[in-house]
């Protein structure tokens, strides 16, 4: 008995689901991985997903792949529309029980078609990526597939918010899509990205080593940096792609979303004036600042593993989202080195992309000093983060907490390169370097010529303490806009943001700039 229209559309519809079938659902599910339509279910506000190309299957005809048990409908990637927040996304995840989530011609188009809508329409674009890589028997045009992703992350690069989550192998090629994006997340123990696999690494180089110890969460979290968050499980990712989507806007013509608080924005928090330790030498966790000025203490930092010295983030002042930089002298006294410019230059390029108002919270002894430093470029990665402050437009509003010393005070949102409300506790030191190396170039000839010069170089370097560490003699230029009590600093951020929110500023017209790469 032949098939009714609605009939065949049912039956269609529910082979779309079966994924690569039972035994590789579950082959999924025993590495702690959920599947493809599970992942969006999580991902999203529940009964928002629309599917998009659901009857997608592959062209290719070689190598066995036209038989009928491989016309999998689908292809492998799952596409649509959703609502994270009540606000529309696009998506795609990769479905690895289907031919290992592998890249073909199909599967690529209809992951461009996802990336092409949501530039028209401007809403964020969400990855979900688990996939073994290029299809091999669709050979160049696999390749292709990707190249054609790679341009359209370009493309998007700066006009709608792009995610990547990394939910289980991401190798070769493949890795570059997300590497263009704006945020990576990886899971704990399941995902791992890397340009050559384990077996390449062994044949040119020797080296045994596994696919976790060459690229999982915890080398891409803490020492390459290539992970902005890492995740205990797939659901803890997706919760956490959920949390960043709620700061960002929709695209770059649009404003972060304000969220009313009930955490009252003239709140004064006396605690702040005891923080910051009488000896300058002695560290504390600028966190505890971020958490103690911000709508309800809720600190969504990023890339929290690499490069510690500095921290980065979200969270919300007054309801604004702003984006928070701080030097953190907890880890290697908030000194700035590469590893951290670089990390700080990438949030504050987004920000400004984005329209977030940038806060920098600034405690900085300087740039890291030596061999390994100068040899690894910090010339030209320090560089990118002065450039990445010049070049932003969007609100800048800068704390001096402690220490301003050196080329550093300059580049952490100076008022000299368009900082539009500089402020200082007054605990500052704004400085050239250090109280004990200036005195004792300063004053030399005069510790030179002392009988007691260890007494003589004591006195002379309080008498430089007293004139210059102290906010005072900037305040006096101008450079610091006001000094102000520790326990105010909450409501005086959240008025400067609210003054600064119809700032307009523009860079001269060129096709881009040349950033110091």
């Amino acid at each position: 008995m032949s098939q009714t229209p609605r009939e065949r559309l049912q039956q269609m519809r529910e082979r779309t689901l079966l994924g690569g079938g039972p035994e590789r659902v579950e082959a999924q599910h025993a590495k702690g991985k959920l599947t493809a339509r599970e992942r969006i279910d999580l991902l999203v506000d529940p009964g928002s997903f629309t599917e998009i190309d659901r009857f997608v299957v592959h062209r290719c005809r070689d190598f066995g792949m036209d038989a009928e048990a491989n016309q999998i409908l689908g292809d492998g990637v799952v596409t649509g529309s959703a609502k994270v927040h009540g606000r529309p996304i696009l998506l795609f995840s990769q479905d690895f029980t289907v031919f290992g989530g592998s890249l073909s011609e199909t599967n690529a188009a209809k992951i461009c078609k996802i990336m092409d809508q949501a530039m028209k329409i401007g809403v964020p674009v969400v990855g979900l990526n688990d996939s073994g890589g290029a299809r091999i028997q669709e050979g160049v045009v696999s390749l292709g597939g990707y190249a054609d992703i790679f341009l359209r992350n370009t493309l998007a690069s700066g006009v709608v918010p792009q995610i990547s989550a990394i939910l289980g192998p991401c190798a070769g090629g493949a890795v570059y899509s997300p590497a263009i994006t704006d945020f990576i997340l990886m899971v704990e123990g399941t995902s791992y990205m890397h340009i050559t696999g384990p077996d390449v690494v062994k044949t040119v180089t020797h080296e045994e080593v596994t696919s976790e110890a060459l690229g999982g969460a915890r080398v891409h979290g803490e020492i390459s940096g290539v992970a902005h968050f890492t995740a205990p499980d797939d659901a803890a990712c997706l919760l956490q792609v959920r949390e960043l989507l709620g700061y960002l806007p929709q695209n770059n013509a649009e404003d972060p979303p304000i969220h009313a608080s009930a955490d009252d924005p003239e709140r004064r928090e006396p605690s702040l004036d005891a923080l910051v330790p009488e000896n300058s030498n002695q560290p504390y966790d600028m966190r505890e600042v971020v958490k103690r000025i911000v709508d309800d203490g809720r600190f969504l930092e990023v890339h929290a593993r690499f490069a510690r010295n500095l921290i980065v983030g979200f969270a919300r002042l007054g309801g604004r989202v702003v984006g928070i930089v701080g030097n953190q002298p907890a880890h290697l006294a908030g000194v700035l080195d590469i590893q951290a410019s670089l990390k700080g230059a990438r949030f504050i390029r987004f920000c400004d992309a984005f329209n977030i108002p940038i806060v920098t919270l600034e405690d900085v002894p300087g740039f890291l000093p030596g061999r390994a430093q100068e040899h690894g470029g910090i010339i030209v990665h320090g560089a990118k983060l002065l450039y990445a402050y010049c070049e932003a437009t969007v609100p800048k509003i800068t704390l001096i907490t402690r220490k301003a010393y050196g080329g550093a005070y300059d580049v952490m949102a100076s008022k000299h390169i368009r900082a539009d409300v500089n402020l200082a506790w007054p605990t500052a030191e704004i400085a050239v370097m250090g109280a004990e190396g200036a005195a004792k170039i300063v004053f030399r000839k005069e510790i030179a010529a002392a009988k007691d010069k260890a007494a003589t170089e004591k006195r002379l370097v309080e008498e430089y303490k007293a004139k210059f560490y102290n906010p005072y003699q900037a305040a006096a230029r101008g450079y610091i806009d006001d000094v102000i009590e520790p326990r105010d600093t909450r409501p005086t951020l959240i008025r400067a943001l609210e003054l600064c929110s119809t700032k307009r500023e523009r860079n001269p017209a060129r096709k881009h700039g040349n950033i110091p790469l």
